[in-house]
């Protein structure tokens, strides 16, 4: 039972000397999928894989932080996710908010909401705003938790806030049309004054981005790994970003 253990320990130190300081990302971005497919693998329900998941996200924070990380964002919730069953979808909502309410208590991390909040219950959206509040003077790595999150509804709701805007100013709509630039956008999306992801990391086995961070990952590095979420290991972590470390980024070019 040891030996695995140990030899683990020494490959993940082997990866992690491969790794280039100079070459890792600034901003990772996580799509926590496969909870579901986990749990009905073990025989057990979905709210119990989405426990386990659960389980899962401060280790990555650690694992994260561990190697100088500065922005993470989570996906948690979609605004898919919200066409689930009654049931399941109440015990995933409060089980997201148990989660946030705990990374807050760490005072580790400063947390911020990317999402339509106004998409779940009043009560979790106003428990994760107010953990969001509490961990506004943290300094540590920063922490998005995308909550009723979807790449379209993110465009869609920077759009009619830039409208709503410049309406305020008294511009028309053939104004505002004349006017508007990707830099207009880009200022009133969800993350708003972030850098975008340098790269994205999707657990299960699924290969593509269900709509995630649609504008912001045009540039983004992705990368796609077998294991569950509730799976993922550390060196499932270090071998994306030694994966990462040896692409050559073009940025379109």
């Amino acid at each position: 039972m040891q030996a695995p253990a140990f030899l683990y320990s020494l490959y993940e130190r082997r990866l992690q000397r491969q790794l280039d300081p100079a070459q890792l990302p600034r901003h990772i971005a996580v799509m926590l999928d496969g909870n579901r497919r986990w749990a009905r693998e073990v025989g057990q329900s979905a709210s119990y894989g989405h426990r386990k998941g659960a389980l899962k996200i401060s280790e990555l924070l650690d694992w994260c932080n561990e190697v100088g990380i500065q922005i993470v964002t989570l996906w948690l919730l979609s605004t898919d996710n919200l066409n689930r069953e009654k049931e399941e979808l109440e015990e995933l909502v409060g089980i997201i908010a148990d989660t946030v309410d705990s990374l807050a208590e760490s005072g580790q991390w400063s947390l911020h909401m990317v999402g339509n909040l106004e998409l779940i219950p009043r009560d979790c959206a106003d428990r994760l705003r107010a953990a969001e509040q509490r961990t506004a003077a943290v300094s540590g790595m920063r922490v998005n938790i995308a909550v009723g999150y979807g790449g379209r509804q993110e465009i869609t709701d920077a759009v009619r806030e830039l409208l709503l805007e410049r309406a305020a100013k008294g511009e028309t709509i053939e104004q505002v049309a004349r006017s508007v630039s990707l830099d207009d956008i880009t200022a009133h999306l969800y993350t708003k004054g972030q850098p975008d992801p340098d790269l994205v990391i999707r657990t299960s086995g699924e290969q593509r981005l269900s709509g995630f961070m649609l504008w912001q990952s045009v540039h983004t590095e992705l990368y796609f790994c077998e294991a569950y979420w509730p799976d993922f290991r550390r060196t499932d972590f270090l071998r994306a970003l030694r994966d990462y470390g040896q692409r050559e980024r073009r940025m379109g070019l």
